[in-house]
Order: structure tokens, then C-alpha cells, then sequence
């Protein structure tokens, strides 16, 4: 389950100590039983990125995908409930499943942050894993799709993500790109909550 953490920090911002750390997680990618060889290919892509020129370049090309608006979020909740009340309520039952599972937060940890729902899994059995990525497939593929059209390699992640989950990666080949900020290519997802039948586990 080592996998989920390493796919928790291609997510995560791009600072150096995680820079340092790219020939850990290329290692833990590379010999990872989960991963597909096509996926595998197209993270260790993703990795090369990560960690090519200098750092300041990696952090701008993390920020205007990620912190420029809705689409590309990756607190999960936010493309459920916006700001809205639900969303809190969402939060808070999703704090209580991690409880359960003796995971903590950290103080400034949302959870719905996906590279935090991927740290609790690594923590978790493969079943489990695997029935929490399906609950929330239809939002790993609306930004899946998104960073497909952005043509950008985060988009390995979600594919990874979708694959573990039993579900079909994205056909990249249908996807028009785009070049300028997407606001919306959410237009077709299934408003039901992710999550919403995941049940605390313990690993046999």
C-alpha cells in the first residue's frame, strides 16, 4: 500500500524536500504490483517533471493547474457541495472515518484534500482502498479529463487512481486540448456523495 503515500506526494505541493525524495517514490512506483505498465510509464513521466529544472518553474506549473479554480481542485468536496453547508457536514463525517481508522490530520489538513484521502489509504487494506477510489471515481475523472485537456502528466495519477478503483482510464484520444484555464468540465458528473458508502476497515 507504500503506493497510495507515493501517489499522495506527486500530488502534493512541489517543495524541495519532496524533490529530494523522487527517486524514493520512482523506486516505490516502479515496483509496485497496483500499477499498470501503462500507468506506471506515465508517472515515472510525471516524476521526471517533478524534478527537472528549478524548483520555482515546478511550484508555478503546480499552482496554475491546482489554485486557479474549481475544475482542477483537488479538495473533493468542493466539486460536491462548493462552500456550501454540506460540504462541512461532508467534512465532518469523513474526519469521523478516518478517526475510526486511527488515522490524524495534521492542524491545517483538510479532508477531502486527495493526497490526504491517499495517505489514509496507504494506511488501509487494498479492498477498502479500492471502494473508496470508486466512490469518488466520477470526480478523480472529471479532473482527470481536465488535466488530460491541459496536457499536463498529473494526469497520470488520476488514471492510476481510476484503474485501481476497477474503472476504465481516460481516452485521451477523445479529449480536445485546451490551452487556457478550464472552469468547466464538470457538467456531466453524478451529483451523489463520494465516499458515501465507505465503511472503516481493518486489514486482515
Amino acid at each position: 500500500m507504500l503506493v497510495f503515500k507515493a501517489l499522495s506526494a506527486l500530488l502534493s505541493y512541489p517543495t524541495a524536500e519532496l524533490r529530494d525524495a523522487l527517486p524514493e517514490i520512482a523506486a516505490v512506483i516502479a515496483a509496485s504490483p497496483l500499477i499498470a505498465p501503462s500507468e506506471r510509464s506515465e508517472l515515472l513521466s510525471l516524476v521526471d517533471e517533478i524534478g527537472e529544472g528549478n524548483l520555482l518553474a515546478a511550484e508555478e506549473r503546480y499552482v496554475d493547474l491546482f489554485d486557479r479554480g474549481r475544475a482542477l481542485s483537488l479538495h473533493l468536496f468542493e466539486h460536491l457541495h462548493g462552500d456550501g453547508r454540506d460540504r462541512g457536514e461532508a467534512m465532518v463525517e469523513l474526519k469521523q472515518l478516518y478517526a475510526a481508522g486511527g488515522f490524524d490530520l495534521a492542524a491545517r489538513e483538510l479532508p477531502d484534500y486527495l493526497p490526504v484521502v491517499l495517505e489514509y489509504l496507504s494506511h488501509r487494506d487494498i479492498a477498502e482502498a479500492r471502494d473508496m477510489l470508486a466512490d469518488c471515481a466520477h470526480i478523480l475523472t472529471a479532473i482527470g479529463r481536465s488535466l488530460v485537456a491541459r496536457r499536463s502528466r498529473y494526469a497520470a495519477v488520476m488514471q492510476a487512481l481510476l484503474v485501481l478503483a476497477g474503472n476504465e482510464p481516460i481516452d485521451a484520444t477523445k479529449i480536445p486540448p485546451v490551452h487556457e484555464r478550464i472552469e468547466k468540465l464538470d457538467e456531466d458528473w453524478a451529483e451523489k456523495p463520494a465516499f458515501a458508502d465507505a465503511e472503516p476497515r481493518q486489514a486482515g
